[in-house]
């Protein structure tokens, strides 16, 4: 009894700390580090979905949001449900990635059903494209403009997740 009542207050205490990293990742930083900085091109232009289809940003004239986020962490699942009701998600100006961080096709698929999600998830299951942007941290939110440029940077933990989302 007293293991199983350990395993729990274990559980909750992870599960409340967030899932901005990973218990490798809490062990190993003390901080979220940002690999961008506002100005700077993105770092990776060409994406594949989970559809096979080819994305190039730059082959858009849009404005970009990068939402790099985890099928399994609350705050990514707050900040995609808010995006999901948002104007951003309807506005023909900017187009949504969504990059699945340490995720598979098949449970991005699954996300994508649930959540209703109607942009382009993309696969990153060794992380390679998350760590051209950042150690830690998840939702990241990185807002691009027409040309590629890094605009901002937001780390979207909490309750209002697109507080800072402004272009």
């Amino acid at each position: 009894m007293k293991l199983l009542t350990a395993i729990s207050l274990l559980f909750i205490t992870l599960l409340i700390t967030g899932c901005a990293t990973s218990s490798i990742e809490q062990e190993t930083h003390t901080e979220y580090q940002t690999y961008v900085q506002t100005g700077e091109l993105s770092p990776v232009t060409l994406f594949t979905d989970t559809q096979g289809n080819r994305i190039n940003l730059n082959s858009s004239q849009n404005a970009k949001l990068l939402v790099l986020f985890a099928t399994w962490c609350p705050d990514s699942q707050r900040a995609m449900n808010a995006l999901k009701g948002s104007d951003l998600n309807l506005d023909p100006n900017l187009d949504i990635i969504g990059i699945g961080r340490e995720e598979n096709k098949e449970a991005l698929d699954k996300f994508a059903a649930e959540y209703e999600i109607n942009f382009p998830l993309i696969a990153d299951k060794d992380r390679s494209i998350y760590a051209k942007f950042a150690n830690a941290g998840i939702p990241r939110l990185i807002l691009l403009d027409k040309d590629n440029q890094i605009v901002k940077t937001i780390i979207a933990e909490g309750e209002n997740p697109l507080m800072e989302v402004q272009w």
